[in-house]
């Protein structure tokens, strides 16, 4: 008869099965927020972890944000709380990993931070799971560290040889799951940019075209005054209309042209002045009225970040101005709990009024585009309609957690450092 299979080998079957699984994943999930949390719940399942971050370098390259998760309630002000207790003097042992791109691992680490009064505001959170030993592994992406992945360990386990193998190969998998993220980023950059030309190319046949019909309308008038005759007023209305219409077109065509082709440039100035004055040229092509709210914290939001919410509010708004037949659109906006909200809401027909008979409302109304935006930064956008009438879109967007600048700014050079950053 075939002998028993033990424990550590049914464990060792259940990695293996999970790194192989985690590799499906890594081309099946349709986002890197889903794709890691798809892999920090295979660790969980495979090990019996208590709890799994994984953690990313944003945009910038100049904070952390949490981008999986599996164990975890997801806290809105988690962020908060973990600057507080670094104000406090707690020791962050996943910057210790980042910086010195070499895995840590901590016994008992729930138990020296439950008497630790600096880690008091996070008590609660680490609470909610029954964990003993912490390690965390380092994200590299050709030598450098791209981020971190933490693992909790229940009551009993602890980190072995095989273990650590084991977080290593998914934190592997997890680095591949982020360049990969980062190279489809570039090629949506570039297409971006083509896109751009192309409809400056458009924009500006266009607006030729435009301008040729003016130029030909002043002439037919330059011709009629030649005469010597008196100039019928009906024919002065026609051609006056018919100029006026032209240049309010060419000037709308314009407007769009510089909000469209340089969101950069505009969200540089700041989130608020790009969306008002997206608004603002929005009201001067279509006539829908607009309110725009602007709350504290606006000023926090990285370029690279503002950029990505302009365009979810762009999004928004072309599709409010296509398919809602709205007359106002109030937006709101601000940073609560470490995280930006926005909320955009009009008062037309409805979503599902305004896509009857459309078999994907989700696709129909641009809400992928905006989804994959938003999760980017780890965030997410829910669309519903309102209570009264219209529709709300609304996307809530983390902002990082700092790393210490001396990670980044000698990046060659962090395991040289002998002083150790981390309060």
């Amino acid at each position: 008869m075939p002998s028993a299979t033990s424990p550590a080998e049914r464990q060792r079957q259940r990695r293996v099965a999970a790194i192989a699984r985690s590799s499906v994943k890594l081309v099946s999930e349709g986002s890197i927020t889903a794709t890691l949390d798809a892999l920090a719940r295979e660790m969980l399942q495979a090990d019996a972890l208590a709890g799994v971050q994984i953690l990313t370098l944003d945009q910038s390259g100049k904070g952390l944000q949490i981008m999986g998760s599996a164990g975890f309630r997801r806290w809105p002000d988690f962020f908060d709380r973990l600057m507080e207790c670094r104000g406090r003097g707690a020791a962050l042992k996943m910057i210790d990993a980042f910086e010195q791109r070499d895995p840590v691992v901590v016994p008992d680490r729930w138990a020296s931070i439950r008497r630790d009064p600096s880690w008091e505001p996070l008590h609660e959170y680490l609470g909610e799971l029954k964990w003993d030993w912490f390690a965390s592994v380092p994200l590299t992406i050709r030598g450098r560290s791209a981020g971190i992945l933490n693992a909790f360990f229940a009551p009993g386990q602890i980190v072995g040889c095989r273990t650590m193998e084991f977080l290593l190969a998914m934190a592997e998998q997890a680095a591949v799951a982020v360049d990969y993220a980062s190279l489809l980023q570039s090629e949506r950059e570039l297409a971006r940019r083509e896109e751009r030309q192309r409809l400056a190319r458009d924009l500006h046949d266009s607006i030729v075209q435009q301008v040729f019909s003016i130029g030909m309308q002043a002439k037919s008038m330059g011709v009629l005054g030649a005469r010597g005759e008196s100039i019928p007023a009906e024919s002065v209305r026609r051609i006056a209309d018919e100029v006026g219409v032209l240049s309010n077109t060419v000037l709308a065509d314009l407007r769009a042209m510089v909000h469209e082709l340089r969101p950069t440039a505009s969200t540089q100035l700041g989130l608020e002045e790009a969306i008002r004055a997206f608004a603002k040229s929005t009201t001067n092509r279509t006539g829908l009225r607009f309110s725009v709210i602007a709350g504290a914290g606006l000023d926090r939001v990285a370029p690279e970040m503002a950029e990505d919410v302009y365009w979810i509010v762009a999004e928004a708004i072309h599709n409010i101005v296509k398919h809602a037949d709205a007359n106002t659109v109030t937006i709101h906006m601000g940073v609560r709990s470490h995280a930006l909200t926005v909320n955009v809401a009009d008062d037309g027909r409805g979503i599902r009024a305004a896509h009857a008979g459309c078999q994907d409302l989700a696709s129909g109304y641009g809400l992928i585009s905006m989804r994959e935006r938003a999760e980017r930064w780890g965030g997410i956008v829910q669309i519903g309609p309102r209570s009264d009438a219209g529709t709300s879109v609304r996307a809530v967007i983390p902002l990082p957690v700092l790393v210490p600048h001396a990670v980044l700014s000698q990046p060659e050079q962090l395991d040289e450092q002998t002083e150790d950053p981390t309060p």
